[in-house]
């Protein structure tokens, strides 16, 4: 408790997250998203197959995360190297 007054609060969120659960965060935000809800069932299809594929220990925003990743690799094919 010593370190409450010097850290800044986030900073202390992690330091108490990380001795109860001993293992390292990082930063966290939320976002937030407007979609259609015509959209919602194609969104949580592709996080669901995220989540069978990476296993179900990860977290609905790594699966987002992967997702992401793997659509900026796929996009990036298409361009022409200097």
């Amino acid at each position: 408790m010593h370190k409450a007054k010097a850290l800044a609060r986030e900073q202390f969120q992690r330091e108490v997250e990380r001795h109860l659960t001993g293992k390292e965060t990082e930063p966290r935000g939320i976002i937030y998203f407007k979609l259609f809800k015509s959209q919602l069932p194609v969104v949580e299809k592709a996080l669901e197959t995220a989540t069978l594929m990476l296993g179900t220990d990860k977290s609905r925003g790594y699966c987002l995360e992967m997702i992401c990743a793997d659509f900026l690799a796929g996009a990036s094919l298409g361009e022409t190297q200097p």
